[in-house]
This record gives structure tokens, C-alpha cells and sequence, in this order.
């Protein structure tokens, strides 16, 4: 098992705000990673190949445990703060939330690369919620995916801090607070 304290996930469902504030934090000098799950459906429409939510969910979860683990490799070395956008056990949660096979795989993984215990989660947010190339999925199965992530970091050992709906530049305030908070205990 590997833990990365200095690893530290957003996560919650579609279009409640994760890459903005991932955004926000890294104008403000912090590593960031991108969601896989986006920059996959995108590589996977240019290739017009079939491992997308719409078509082969299975398929779709397999390369999003690979790049997952793949970007926590990445940064195994370095000491500074890094923030995710979706971990590991996000993909755990869409398995479990397409009904996916292979459940014991994306388990094993989300128990071998763990992160910091605290994981930041943003509530649904209806009226910044938008559907576009990549996110087709309608609000209620946002509001069911971010039910689906809350209870498989919760389930994982991990600690929720609920991010309050605000403005990014709020948000990454919110987060960075929390980490100071830490760091002073």
C-alpha cells in the first residue's frame, strides 16, 4: 500500500465545480491533475473509439484505473502539495455506480494508492450544473454520483470536507484554509 499525504482529491459529481477549483489552486502555484475520465472520453471521440460512459462503461473504467494510477505515479516523488481532480477510488465509485464487473480490481486499487485521509467533496450544484461534449449525464445522475463518491470515500476510510458552493477563487480559499489548519494542530 502506498499513502501520498500530500495527495489531496476533489471529487463529488459532474458540474459541481471540481476543475474550476483545480484551476483556482493551481493559479496559485499548486500541482494539479486533471480528471481522466475527461481527457479519456476526449482522446477516445478523436480516435472514434467506443470506451466512452455512452457506449462500453467496462471499457471505460479499464482506462480510467490505468491513467488514475498512472498520474499517481507521477508525482510519487515530489513533496509539494498536489491536488486531483477525482482519485482512484472515484473510479471505484463509477463501477459501482454502472453496475460495472471487475468490482474486486478497482478495490485492490483503491486500497494499494491511497491519499491524504481528508478528501475534499463538492455538493451538486444545480445552477452551475451544464451538460456538454463530455458531460451528457442530467442532474439527478449528478446528484446520484456525488451519493456514489461520498459513500466510497467514506466506505475507503476517508474523512468528507464538504466544500461550500462559493465562488472559485472562495473555494481555493476554503481548501488552502483547511490545509493550514492541518499543518497547525
Amino acid at each position: 500500500m502506498i499513502t501520498k499525504t500530500n495527495y489531496f482529491v476533489i471529487t463529488g459529481g459532474p458540474g459541481a465545480g471540481k476543475s474550476t477549483l483545480l484551476e483556482a489552486l493551481g493559479q496559485r502555484g499548486y500541482d494539479t491533475v486533471p480528471e481522466a475520465g475527461r481527457m479519456i472520453i476526449q482522446q477516445q471521440v478523436k480516435q472514434q473509439g467506443n470506451a466512452v460512459p455512452w457506449a462500453d462503461t467496462t471499457a471505460f473504467s479499464r482506462l480510467m484505473l490505468e491513467r488514475s494510477i498512472l498520474d499517481y505515479n507521477e508525482y510519487l516523488t515530489t513533496t509539494n502539495t498536489c491536488f486531483f481532480d477525482r482519485g482512484i477510488p472515484d473510479v471505484l465509485g463509477y463501477v459501482h455506480l454502472v453496475n460495472g464487473p471487475e468490482i474486486a480490481l478497482y478495490e485492490s486499487a483503491a486500497a494499494e494508492y491511497r491519499y491524504h485521509t481528508d478528501v475534499f467533496i463538492l455538493p451538486p450544484w444545480q445552477e452551475i450544473y451544464q451538460q456538454d461534449a463530455e458531460r451528457k449525464q442530467d442532474f439527478e445522475t449528478a446528484v446520484a454520483t456525488y451519493e456514489q463518491m461520498a459513500a466510497t470515500y467514506t466506505a475507503h476510510g476517508y474523512t468528507l470536507i464538504k466544500v461550500p458552493k462559493d465562488v472559485p477563487t472562495a473555494r481555493a480559499t476554503f481548501v488552502l484554509n483547511h490545509l493550514y489548519s492541518l499543518r497547525t494542530l
